[in-house]
C-alpha cells in the first residue's frame, strides 16, 4: 500500500486535480490520498487557508465575514463545476457560516481549507472520506496523542480503502478541532503511513525532490536522488523547507521510506528518503547545503573553570524556554551557542536570571545578526580536512567565521557568519563541496 500526500499547490485548481487523479489511479496500491487546501493558482492569488484565516480575524473584530467566506465557496465551487461534481457545498459552507458566526477558534476556521478539498477529491475519485478528527487525537497539552492517533488511523482508515483522509488537523480532548503548524499535512501523510505499515509514503509537491543548494542562492543546484531522515532532518533545520520536520519521527521510525514527487512531472523520480544511506547510489560524502538569517550568539562562562556539567544545565535551561540552541561550543565552563534572536528576545530576561541561579559569572553576551549555515553527509565530519576546507573556502573570499562546530550527529558541520555574507558563503562552500572531492 501507498500513501500519497498531495500539497495546495497539487490541488489548487480542477486541472491539478485532473493531475492528481491520474497519479492516484496509475498505481492501485495508493489507497489512501492526504489533501491540503488548495493553494495559490497564480503568484498574486491567495491560498484558501489564509482566506479561512481572514474569516476568522474578521469576525473577532464584528466585521462581517460573509464576503471572503463566498470568496472561498467560489473557489470549490469552480473546481467542482469544472470536474462535474455534484457535492452540496452550499449545504457545508452555511454549516462553516454557523460555526464561525457562533465564535469558532482559529484552528477550525483554518482546518475547513483541507476538510472541503478532502471531500471534493474523495467524490472525484470514488474513494470513501474520512474526517481526520474522527481518527488524529491531541492531548490536554496540545501535543499529539501519537499512540491513540495510530490505532484509530489503523481501524478507520484500513476499514475505509480507499480513502480520502484531509490534512493538517485532528481533534482536542475535548473534541474541538486542533491544527498542526502549517506544512502540517505532511504530518497527517506521516501519521497515514505508518497506521497502515504502508511500502512508500509519497510526498507529491510542485518541486522535483531536494536540490543540493537554495535555487534562489545556487544557479542551477544538483538534484538528491537519495537521502537519509537524519540528513534531511539537519538540513530542515537549516532552512530547507520541502517537507515538515515533524513529519519524519512516525515513518523514521517505522523504517517506511518519503519519496518527494513533482505532481506535474509525475515521471520524475524524485527525491527517496530511507533510514540508512545503504540503498544510495552514487554515495557521496555531501548531500547538501542550507542556511538560515537571524541567529544570535551567546556566550556564558560558569563560576568554577572546572565545572564541565555547567554548559550542560545552561543548554537544559534555555531549551525549557522555548529555544533550540544549535552548535554548542564548550570549553571547561565557558559555553557558547546559537539560538533563533526572536526566540532568545522573548525569554531574555527569564532566562539571564536563570543562568545566574546555575552559576554564570555575569550576565549573558550577546551578539545578534548571524547566520547559520549547514553542511550535510554522512562523509563531511569524518574527512579530516573538512574544516580546514571551510575556512579556507571562506577566507579566500574575505568571509569572516563566527564559529564552526561538527554535529554530534556525525552528519552535518555548522559554520556561524554574518548574515550579510549567508549568500556568498552558500555559494563558495557548495561549489568547494559539490566538486567530488
Amino acid at each position: 500500500m501507498i500513501v500519497a500526500k498531495f500539497g495546495g499547490s497539487s490541488l489548487a485548481d480542477a486541472a491539478q486535480f485532473r493531475r492528481v487523479r491520474d497519479i492516484v489511479l496509475a498505481d492501485s496500491r495508493r489507497q489512501v490520498v492526504v489533501p491540503s487546501a488548495p493553494g495559490k493558482r497564480f503568484p498574486q492569488d491567495e491560498k484558501v487557508t489564509d482566506l479561512f484565516y481572514q474569516c476568522h480575524k474578521a469576525r473577532q473584530k464584528g466585521e462581517p465575514f460573509q464576503p471572503v467566506l463566498e470568496v472561498i465557496r467560489g473557489r470549490y465551487g469552480e473546481i467542482a463545476e469544472n470536474l462535474g461534481l455534484a457535492l452540496d457545498l452550499d449545504g457545508i459552507f452555511q454549516q462553516i457560516w454557523e460555526q464561525i458566526a457562533r465564535g469558532a477558534g482559529p484552528d477550525y476556521c483554518a482546518s475547513r481549507g483541507e476538510f472541503v478539498n478532502g471531500q471534493l477529491l474523495a467524490e472525484y475519485l470514488g474513494f470513501s472520506f474520512l474526517d481526520a478528527a474522527q481518527a488524529i487525537v491531541f492531548d490536554d497539552d496540545g501535543k499529539l496523542d501519537e499512540e491513540e492517533t495510530n490505532s484509530l488511523l489503523q481501524q478507520e482508515l484500513l476499514e475505509r480503502v480507499p480513502v480520502v483522509l484531509p490534512g493538517f488537523y485532528g481533534r482536542g480532548p475535548q473534541g474541538q478541532i486542533k491544527v498542526f503548524s502549517r506544512g502540517g499535512s505532511d504530518v497527517t501523510g506521516a501519521l497515514a503511513a505508518r497506521a497502515v505499515g504502508a511500502e512508500v509514503y509519497e510526498n507529491w509537491t510542485d518541486v522535483s525532490g531536494f536540490l543540493m543548494a537554495d535555487p534562489r542562492i545556487v544557479q542551477d543546484p544538483q538534484p538528491i536522488r537519495h537521502l537519509t531522515y537524519h540528513e534531511m532532518y539537519a538540513l530542515s533545520c537549516a532552512g530547507a523547507t520541502v517537507l515538515h520536520e515533524d513529519s519524519v519521527g512516525p515513518v523514521s521510525r517505522a523504517g517506511i521510506a518519503t519519496n518527494i514527487r513533482n505532481t506535474n512531472r509525475p515521471d520524475h523520480p524524485g527525491t527517496m528518503i530511507t533510514s540508512t544511506a545503504v540503498e544510495r547510489e552514487n554515495f557521496s560524502i555531501f548531500a547538501g547545503i542550507a542556511g538560515r538569517k537571524g541567529y544570535s550568539l551567546v556566550l556564558l562562562e560558569g563560576e568554577d573553570p572546572q565545572q564541565g556539567a555547567f554548559a550542560q544545565k545552561i543548554l537544559r535551561a534555555a531549551r525549557a524556554h522555548g529555544m533550540d540552541p544549535q552548535a554548542p561550543a564548550v570549553s571547561g565552563a565557558h559555553i557558547s551557542f546559537l539560538v533563533d534572536s526572536g526566540e532568545y528576545e522573548h525569554e531574555e530576561e527569564e532566562f539571564a536570571a536563570r543562568a545566574a541561579v546555575l552559576g554564570a559569572v555575569q550576565p549573558p553576551e550577546v551578539h545578534t545578526g548571524f547566520a547559520c549555515i549547514v553542511l550535510v553527509g554522512y562523509g563531511v565530519p569524518h574527512n579530516h580536512r573538512t574544516l580546514s576546507r571551510i575556512f579556507q573556502t571562506l577566507q579566500s573570499r574575505n568571509i569572516p567565521v563566527a564559529m564552526i562546530h561538527q554535529g554530534i550527529s556525525e552528519i552535518s558541520t555548522w559554520v556561524g557568519v554574518g548574515e550579510e555574507y549567508m549568500e556568498e558563503a552558500i555559494r563558495a562552500l557548495y561549489l568547494e563541496f559539490s566538486k567530488g572531492k
